[in-house]
């Protein structure tokens, strides 16, 4: 008893103070594993008269889809040398929808943080590890953390949407106590 009044009154303290405490995602490995992926993501693109929304994104997309260039990771920052958004060869008014794998060498607790401009809802092994539904800059979704039970692939799915003015969709992890850096572009792939 006196062992559950502790942990009660240190999650009290924690939440005071402003951490957030909570448990990682669990993250559900792809049955039946793929095998033969081909390096990177698969990308569906619509180009609408505006986008400014995950449901106008939705909905473009499924009005008119066209297979695009794959992306060959999460790692995209418009420049004004590379003006596109991810691989579209547009800048401005794109709705992409991206699917695929991400794999983790090593089954434990990881964190992964988002970035992107404009609006990204993103999925990993079936839960929802980033979501942000509005105009915006470069900027980071979140920090998330996850448990992945086993090394493997894992179903990966994304929506996302960019307006106008520049454009980014960056993804990094980090092991648990390690430091956040780039996914690198061999840790997707798609069929």
């Amino acid at each position: 008893m006196k062992m559950h009044r502790i942990a009660g009154v240190a999650a009290l303290v924690a939440l005071c103070a402003g951490a957030v405490v909570a448990s990682p995602l669990k993250l559900k490995p792809a049955d039946p594993q793929p095998e033969n992926v081909t390096a990177g993501l698969a990308v569906d693109y619509a180009f609408p008269d505006d986008v400014k929304s995950l449901r106008d994104a939705y909905i473009a997309l499924g009005i008119g889809a066209e297979p695009g260039t794959p992306l060959v990771g999460l790692d995209y920052l418009s420049t004004e040398s590379e003006p596109y958004a991810l691989t579209s060869e547009q800048e401005i008014r794109v709705a992409a929808r991206i699917k695929g794998y991400i794999r983790f060498d090593a089954a434990g607790t990881y964190t992964l943080e988002t970035y992107s401009n404009d609006g990204v809802e993103l999925s990993i092994g079936g839960s929802e590890v980033a979501k942000v539904d509005e105009k915006r800059a470069c900027d980071p979704v979140g920090a998330v953390e996850v448990s992945v039970p086993e090394a493997g692939w894992y179903e990966l799915e994304a929506l996302y949407w960019q307006r106008k003015g520049g454009s980014c969709l960056i993804m990094e992890w980090a092991a648990e106590g390690g430091e956040l850096s780039t996914v690198p572009n061999e840790a997707f792939g798609y069929k």
